[in-house]
């Protein structure tokens, strides 16, 4: 189980490493569409606009979808150590949780 536990914890650093450096790109590549935005503006060219506007829309979703799967691998870790916590139960603790549940009944 620890070799298992290893490769999913290498999978996961690297797509975190992935989606940063995707985020990364499509910031630089929405900073820019949005300069080119600006300038186009001052045209008065509503079509090159409205097609820039939906490229940026694009863009937008890639953020959104890379901070979808940040809080996914979020809440995996989470549980996951959640899992591990449960698991670390002492014998004396064990002990007290049956003396509590016997005590209930």
């Amino acid at each position: 189980m620890g070799q298992k536990l290893k490769d999913v914890n290498e999978y996961i650093l690297s797509a975190v490493e992935n989606i940063e450096k995707d985020r990364a790109v499509t910031s630089t590549l929405l900073v820019d569409l949005m300069l080119q935005m600006k300038q186009v503006a001052t045209s008065n060219n509503e079509n090159i606009h409205k097609d820039l506007g939906l490229v940026a829309a694009k863009y937008v979703e890639t953020l959104q979808r890379s901070n979808e799967q940040l809080v996914k691998i979020t809440g995996l870790l989470h549980k996951k150590d959640s899992q591990l916590q449960n698991v670390d139960l002492t014998s004396e603790d064990k002990d007290e949780l049956f003396d509590l549940i016997q005590e209930n009944k």
